[in-house]
């Protein structure tokens, strides 16, 4: 019989895991991920949607990547963006999922602890760079529909250019601290990750050290980087709305609409989630664990799904292009 402990914040282990695999060291060598804790019996009919979401990523932004490079019409900053966007997805997507789908498939759960850390700070880097990217994009469309004359002079190859590694150095200096935090902690507890990969907060848990500057860190950069990134997107955004409701004609409105409504589409469904995650991580501990884990899952794997199909299969150019 499973009788469940309670590791911290919310993190439920079964006694006997914890038993085998509890044992007084400053550095684990490898570390154990337990996939979707509670559902191991289930692992194979979960690892359905996985892959399921796995083959269209990959291709939906390969295919995209593709497209953009060898039509000339389509070099353009909106479609640049596009590209750094199917980027980030594609990365997320080959560091997380392959393991991921080894844990569902043939039981492989060790994960060497360099690895682990290398991973983590992957899965930041690149979920945060799509927060940035994202906000590229909402500029891009602002100035192509509040100033479009000038559209043209503002967003140059050049421009572009530096907006991409402004979000990349970003990104890579402020999630650094993460790993290198995560490095020093003495890890006493356990080596078993409840998560199919690893996953910051689910690391930092298992150390025995007071590891509260890692949460303040964490939560400074998701208020303070992330945060202003959906502000800016947001004012964006209503200052693109303004701007689509003064058009002369009904069927302009619509058309720019569609367009503008199918990109918020994609912005909520990667801020929302990310939002309810950390609620549920505050004030709702008494929530089975395999739902925060599945929650947590779908927070980083949906957007890349989403983004091909909603800024590519719906953008006319590049949809005609395909066919």
């Amino acid at each position: 019989q499973e009788t469940p402990f309670c590791l911290r914040v919310g993190h439920l282990l079964p006694y006997s895991m914890l038993d085998s695999n509890t044992t007084h060291f400053s550095n684990p060598s490898t570390f154990i991920l337990l996939g979707i804790p509670g559902l191991e019996a289930a692992h194979v009919w979960i690892s359905i949607p996985f892959c399921t979401m796995y083959i269209p990523a990959i291709l939906g932004n390969i295919s995209i990547l593709f497209i953009v490079k060898t039509e000339p019409s389509l070099h353009e900053p909106m479609y640049y963006f596009l590209c750094m966007l199917a980027v980030t997805d594609l990365v997320l997507y080959m560091s997380t999922v392959p393991k991921m789908l080894n844990i569902f498939w043939f039981n492989s759960r060790e994960i060497d602890f360099s690895a682990c850390l290398t991973q983590m700070y992957f899965v930041l880097v690149f979920s945060m760079m799509q927060s940035g990217i994202l906000v590229a994009m909402a500029l891009d469309r602002y100035v192509a529909i509040c100033d479009p004359l000038r559209h043209s002079t503002i967003l140059t190859n050049t421009m572009v250019a530096k907006i991409g590694l402004a979000v990349v150095l970003r990104c890579g200096i402020v999630v650094l601290p993460f790993p290198i935090l995560a490095r020093q902690w003495p890890y006493c507890r356990t080596n078993v990750i409840p998560q199919p990969y690893c996953a910051h907060i689910a690391v930092v848990n298992l150390a025995c050290a007071d590891t509260r500057v890692s949460s303040y860190y964490g939560l400074f950069v998701r208020v303070c980087v992330m945060g202003l990134d959906g502000i800016f997107i947001a004012v964006s955004y209503t200052q693109i709305l303004r701007a689509i409701f003064s058009l002369p004609t009904k069927d302009t409105q619509l058309k720019t609409l569609g367009t503008c409504g199918s990109h918020v589409f994609v912005i909520l469904a990667f801020y929302i989630p990310g939002l309810f995650m950390s609620l549920m991580h505050r004030f709702a501990q008494n929530v089975p664990l395999h739902f925060h884990v599945l929650i947590g899952n779908m927070y980083l794997l949906l957007p890349p799904v989403l983004n091909p199909i909603i800024y590519g299969v719906r953008t006319k150019q590049i949809r005609d292009r395909l066919l």
